[in-house]
């Protein structure tokens, strides 16, 4: 707590700070504006900005550029989760039948939708698309009046490409797919560099959706240990390859799902030189890399693995921060490029062009921008909250993962614990969790959880965690 003083500003700062200790203000709460306080107390903007300065000087709150002032993240003593054995054979992938129920709790919006890592529609600026799409419908007559087959839209992918220069990832149009969101550039990508029964590394745990697309091309998987940190164990990965014959890595260097790791980037150098002197693909996939909470933007693997012919394919989509029902993403296939084109033709020939003409005319605008930074502000202090409510509810034994970006959180939970069987329990209390057995090819993380924080914090949120903290210590 700041030491009350005799001066306004500390008296001001010693009730504030009063009021973060109560938890009245939590990690994550954005504080009033400078102007707004200095309004409602009466006080002068002055006085306002040196409490604020104690508060920062006391490492009560933080500063974040163009966004205001916030409750910072205390240090919690949970440690994180731990990464998983390596596992040297390759596995044929059945995904649960946890998946099917996890994709219709989305349409139930009666349900605590933890285990679905979607944002939550208050954070999207729909009513800005929506309107791009109406301007659209009235100045173009003939909008989806014809095919805009393979590669795609062109003015999407103009401004996805210029988008990407700023990476160091440097691509034209021509070298970009357009695709009906991630998930159809991620199947093109495979069905592109491997056929069934060819091996695949992935990471542990993973994100079940790449599982599911492996399972149903009747391809194997062989799982490689991803800290929670730095992600995929590189090292690991280039000893497996020494014995196992391994056709591609499909793997998430920024933000993997569910970690929320971060590779460095000499571990992203070492990963591309290992893959190119063995000729084994790299499947990318970057659908997070907008979400890094401090705003900065890791390279891609592509940047180190320049030119049309690179072995490194990119996917991305506006799926997890701009307009998921738009279904708009893209890939860039490198050497496979031509046959992803062609894959296209056959898979789903083109697509919708409205909503794609909107994300463009979104990116030029620098609405993007705009609205990323406002989206990070506000996932930073979504994770902090649900963190800290699992680090301070759930029993003794669990640990969570300290994600630098996204809004999900890979929970370790107490030995013993069946979260397969929590998953069960927890919807009948209508609560939806992502158990950890989905993120792996094998079934493991039998006592593990991905919690999705893309809800807004409410008092419903924090009780549907509390019943999930006593769930668990019944089970423990």
């Amino acid at each position: 707590m700041v030491a009350t003083g005799g001066y306004l500003y500390e008296h001001l700062a010693d009730e504030l700070s009063q009021a973060i200790d109560r938890g009245a203000l939590r990690a994550g709460d954005r504080l009033p504006s400078v102007r707004q306080l200095a309004h409602e107390r009466s006080v002068s903007v002055a006085t306002v900005l040196e409490a604020y300065l104690r508060l920062e000087n006391a490492g009560m709150i933080e500063v974040r550029p163009k966004s205001g002032h916030f409750v910072r993240r205390r240090a919690l003593a949970t440690a994180e989760p731990r990464a998983p054995r390596v596992c040297v054979t390759p596995q044929k992938v059945t995904v649960g039948g946890a998946y099917t129920k996890i994709l219709a709790s989305m349409r139930d919006p009666e349900l605590l939708p933890f285990g679905c890592a979607t944002i939550d529609p208050s954070y999207l600026p729909m009513a800005a698309l929506n309107r791009t799409v109406i301007q659209i419908l009235r100045e173009i007559q003939t909008v989806e009046a014809r095919y805009e087959a393979a590669p795609g839209l062109l003015t999407l992918r103009r401004q996805v490409a210029r988008r990407l220069v700023a990476t160091g990832a440097v691509l034209g149009e021509d070298d970009l797919c357009t695709t009906i969101g991630g998930t159809e550039g991620l199947s093109l990508a495979l069905r592109a560099v491997a056929k069934p029964g060819d091996v695949l590394a992935v990471e542990s745990p993973a994100y079940f959706g790449i599982l599911q697309i492996i399972e149903g091309l009747g391809m194997r998987a062989i799982e490689i240990p991803a800290h929670p940190r730095n992600g995929l164990d590189v090292d690991g990965f280039e000893e497996l390859i020494k014995t196992q014959p391994v056709k591609a890595v499909v793997v998430s260097p920024t933000l993997l799902n569910p970690l929320g790791s971060i590779m460095p980037d000499d571990a992203r150098e070492q990963l591309v030189r290992v893959t190119k002197r063995h000729d084994i693909a790299v499947i990318e996939d970057d659908v997070y890399g907008e979400l890094v909470f401090d705003g900065t933007r890791p390279r891609p693997l592509r940047a180190f693995a320049p030119g049309p012919d690179s072995h490194v394919l990119l996917v991305g989509s506006v799926s997890k921060t701009l307009a998921p029902g738009y279904r708009v993403g893209w890939v860039a296939g490198g050497r496979w490029q031509d046959q992803i084109v062609r894959l296209k033709h056959g898979a789903s020939l083109a697509c919708p062009s409205l909503h794609g003409m909107a994300v463009a005319e979104f990116l030029a605008s620098g609405g993007y921008d705009r609205h990323l930074r406002r989206l990070r502000a506000a996932l930073s202090g979504n994770v902090d909250r649900y963190r800290e409510a699992i680090a301070t509810t759930f029993p003794d034994g669990t640990r969570v993962s300290q994600p630098r970006g996204g809004f999900v959180l890979w929970v370790e939970l107490p030995q013993g614990v069946d979260s397969l069987q929590l998953h069960e329990h927890a919807l009948r209390k209508r609560i939806v969790v992502a158990p950890g057995p989905l993120f792996s090819a094998r079934g493991r993380f039998s006592n593990f959880l991905r919690i999705s924080c893309g809800t807004p914090w409410s008092p419903r949120v924090e009780a549907g965690l509390d019943t999930l903290a006593r769930m668990v210590a019944r089970a423990s």
